[in-house]
């Protein structure tokens, strides 16, 4: 049986300038290492190029994009070779890209738990509602709304803000 390609390579490379940004974005505040992030960043537009999903519009590709990225994140993380890694990387993780570093809250967001990083991340950055937020993340809306909630208050903590009220 011949392999034939689901997707054009013009049809992949529009999808990959579009979404790669938010893709590593993603990742990185998942992962918290550079190197990490860009090879999860790969691997989800390699399986975007072996997938036959048909997407209804761009907002559907996108979260197909961001779900994927998740999870496989969540794979790196459970991996025993990553439980086992000495974290010399520390020192580098300082390392973002142009972008992410003008962002001068991002360290903030990033120093987070990880249950509240993402969900601040898409909601802020990337303008999903609460809503598409727990689809995309099958967790509940209210446990959403309480992690964003609870997320902003550990911000406002770390950059100090009661101090302006």
């Amino acid at each position: 049986m011949e392999d034939t390609l689901q997707r054009t390579g013009k049809e992949i490379t529009h999808i990959y300038n579009s979404h790669a940004d938010t893709i590593y974005k993603v990742c990185f505040m998942m992962l918290r290492n550079v190197v990490d992030a860009e090879e999860a960043t790969q691997t989800v537009f390699l399986k975007l190029m072996k997938s036959n999903q048909a997407f209804r519009d761009t907002e559907h590709e996108k979260a197909w994009l961001i779900v994927t990225a998740r999870n496989h994140c969540k794979n790196m993380i459970k991996h025993w070779w990553r439980r086992l890694r000495v974290t010399w990387e520390e020192s580098d993780q300082k390392q973002l890209s142009e972008e992410i570093k003008q962002d001068q809250i991002i360290d903030e967001v990033l120093s987070l738990p990880a249950k509240y990083r993402l969900p601040i991340y898409l909601f802020y950055y990337e303008g999903y509602s609460t809503k598409e937020i727990a689809d995309m993340l099958t967790i509940k809306e209210p446990t959403i709304r309480t992690r964003l909630h609870t997320g902003r208050k550990l911000l406002k903590l770390s950059i100090g803000g009661e101090r302006h009220e």
